[in-house]
C-alpha cells in the first residue's frame, strides 16, 4: 500500500508543477553548455545541469501554484490542480518549494562561484511572475526572461562567465516564451477580464495580441541567428534557425486557425522545437570537432 501511495504523492507532485513541461528549458541550458565546452562537457556537469534546470522550475511552478490557488480555485481550466482541490496541500506545497529553493542554492554551489552568487537573484526572478500579472500585463514577458535565463546558466556552468552569445540566446528564449506564452493566455482572456486579471489578450484582445506573440517571434529569430553568427557555429546550426522559423509559422497557423488548437500549439510544437534546435547544434559542434 505504501508504495501505492508514494506513487499517488509523486503523480501528483508531477501534475502540480507540470513536469512534462521542462522541455522547454532544458535545451537551451545544453545548447549553450555545449557551445562554451565546443564539444562534450562532462557527465558531472550534465547531471548538475538537469538537477539546476528540475528544482528552478519545481521552485517557480510551486510559487505560482501556490499564490494562484484563490485563482484557480474560480477558473474552469484550472479548478482541478492538485493545489486547489486538496490533493497537495498548503504545507506540503510550501515545503516543495523550500526544498527545491535549497536544492537550487546547492546544485549551483556544486558547479562554481559565480553560479552560487547568482542563485539567489535568479530564485527572486524565477519567484517574481505569479506576482506580476496582478498588476501588470507585462507577465509575459517575466515569464519569457524566466525561461531565457537558462542558455546564460549553461554557459556559467562551463564558462564561469556570460559570453555575448550567450545573451543573444537567451533573449531569444525570452520573446520565444512570451510569444507562445501569449497564445496561450488567449484561452483565459475572458476569464481575466472578469476577475481584473493583468493579461496582454485581456486588455488588447485576441487579434492585437496575435500580432504581439507574432512580432515576439520575429525578435526570437533575428536574436537567434545573431547567436549562431556571434558563436561562430556552422551549416547545421543555420538550419536550426531555418526550422525554428517553419515550427513557429506552424503554431501560429494552428492558433490562428482554429484556438481550440492552442494546446498542441503550446506543448507539441513548441517541446519539439527545442529538442530539434538542440540535435541540430549537437550535430552541427562535432561534426566540426570530427573535420
Amino acid at each position: 500500500m505504501k508504495s501505492i501511495s508514494l506513487k499517488k504523492r509523486l503523480a501528483n507532485f508531477s501534475e502540480l508543477v507540470m513536469f512534462k513541461h521542462s522541455v522547454f528549458s532544458l535545451p537551451f541550458i545544453f545548447i549553450a553548455m555545449l557551445v562554451s565546452a565546443n564539444g562534450w562537457f562532462g557527465w558531472r556537469l550534465l547531471i548538475l545541469g538537469v538537477l539546476a534546470s528540475i528544482t528552478a522550475r519545481n521552485f517557480a511552478m510551486g510559487v505560482n501554484r501556490y499564490l494562484d490557488r484563490d485563482i484557480d480555485a474560480i477558473n474552469p481550466r484550472t479548478k482541478n490542480r492538485p493545489s486547489v482541490d486538496g490533493r497537495v496541500s498548503e504545507q506540503e506545497m510550501l515545503g516543495f518549494i523550500l526544498l527545491n529553493a535549497l536544492g537550487f542554492i546547492l546544485v549551483a554551489w556544486a558547479i562554481n562561484d559565480l553560479a552560487l552568487k547568482l542563485s539567489i537573484p535568479i530564485l527572486i526572478i524565477l519567484g517574481v511572475y505569479t506576482l506580476f500579472k496582478r498588476f501588470s500585463a507585462l507577465a509575459h514577458l517575466i515569464l519569457g526572461v524566466s525561461l531565457g535565463l537558462a542558455p546564460i546558466a549553461g554557459a556559467i556552468a562551463v564558462e564561469g562567465d556570460i559570453p555575448i552569445w550567450s545573451i543573444y540566446l537567451a533573449i531569444g528564449v525570452s520573446f520565444w516564451v512570451a510569444g507562445f506564452d501569449l497564445l496561450y493566455s488567449l484561452q483565459d482572456m475572458e476569464f481575466d477580464k472578469a476577475h481584473n486579471l493583468h493579461s496582454i489578450p485581456s486588455k488588447l484582445g485576441a487579434k492585437m495580441s496575435m500580432n504581439i506573440a507574432f512580432f515576439s517571434h520575429i525578435i526570437t529569430i533575428i536574436f537567434w541567428e545573431l547567436f549562431v553568427e556571434n558563436a561562430r557555429l556552422g551549416v547545421f546550426a543555420q538550419i536550426a534557425v531555418i526550422v525554428s522559423i517553419l515550427m513557429l509559422g506552424y503554431e501560429h497557423y494552428l492558433v490562428h486557425k482554429d484556438f481550440r488548437q492552442i494546446d498542441r500549439a503550446f506543448f507539441t510544437v513548441n517541446g519539439y522545437l527545442g529538442f530539434a534546435f538542440l540535435g541540430l547544434i549537437i550535430v552541427d559542434i562535432f561534426t566540426k570537432v570530427a573535420f
